[in-house]
């Protein structure tokens, strides 16, 4: 890290056992990835350039995914903890809602896309 950031915040989803009392058996995620990144990319410039942060990671994983299993991870380094916690929010608010991911929950019963970005 940068020798003036005196904080880090992470951010690490992970694939729960259970959505809305149904059992999730895993998940499974597909992405238009040169896309993906990019936007992940101007995500981590917008969140440098909103808040006094020094470093920003942004990783997200494809395919398949068992429960206990991490497809999203996110850090954010600054001088002081409120802009990483602010801008560590932000990231994963946008990116669920704007980069190509998409996300399919596997249940015992059935299947449903619940991620259908643009």
């Amino acid at each position: 890290m940068a020798p003036g950031c005196g904080g880090i915040d992470v951010f690490i989803g992970t694939v729960r056992n259970a959505t809305k009392g149904k059992r999730v058996l895993r998940l499974e995620f597909e992405a238009y990835e040169k896309m993906a990144i990019s936007e992940m990319q101007k995500l981590a410039d917008q969140a440098m350039r909103q808040w006094p942060v020094q470093r920003v990671a942004i990783h997200h994983r494809t395919g398949v995914l068992e429960v206990g299993e991490v497809p999203v991870i996110i850090a954010v380094a600054a001088a002081h903890r409120d802009a990483t916690f602010d801008a560590c929010r932000f990231l994963i608010d946008t990116l669920k809602k704007t980069v190509p991911i998409w996300k399919k929950e596997v249940f015992e019963d059935g299947e449903v896309w619940v991620s259908a970005t643009p």
